[in-house]
């Protein structure tokens, strides 16, 4: 796994892994939060027990006022995002937005959002994702939310 390495590389993550709830590692300028709050057989969400999160996952974006970027982790967490800013009237419709991993879009609230393939084990050892490829995403990232790289 390369998230966290990557994170840590960009100043995002004190450490480069994380391996316990007390290991030391704390996020700076970002936020890692859940389409859904448990891991799902074969990691596959129903959409029922993503809709049985979706509160959980508002309350947690609401309670992040300053956020300028979002960057979704592969295509679940892109529709439940959008489900999120539909459900909340920042965006009219859906079909505006399509998930490919280096998408960039401007909301209508003048937040940024990006997204990337999901840094799973599934992607990164058939190498639909590698760290150069996920590493951009984030430098990106830092550069729309106006952090020094």
């Amino acid at each position: 796994a390369f998230m966290y390495p990557v994170l840590h590389e960009l100043g995002f993550a004190s450490q480069p892994t994380g391996i316990s709830r007390d290991d030391g590692l704390k996020l700076r300028h970002a936020w890692i939060a859940s389409v859904v709050r448990c891991a799902p057989p074969g990691d596959k969400p129903l959409p029922q027990e993503i809709r049985n999160c979706a509160t959980h996952l508002a309350e947690e974006i609401q309670a992040l006022p300053r956020v300028r970027v979002v960057v979704c982790l592969g295509k679940i967490a892109f529709d439940g995002y959008l489900a999120y800013l539909l459900q909340m009237g920042i965006i009219p419709r859906k079909s505006a937005y399509r998930f490919a991993h280096g998408a960039e879009y401007v909301l209508p609230n003048g937040m940024h959002l990006l997204a990337t393939y999901h840094p799973s084990l599934r992607n990164t050892n058939t190498g639909r994702l590698n760290s150069t490829m996920f590493t951009r995403v984030f430098l990106r990232a830092r550069e729309l939310a106006g952090l020094a790289v």
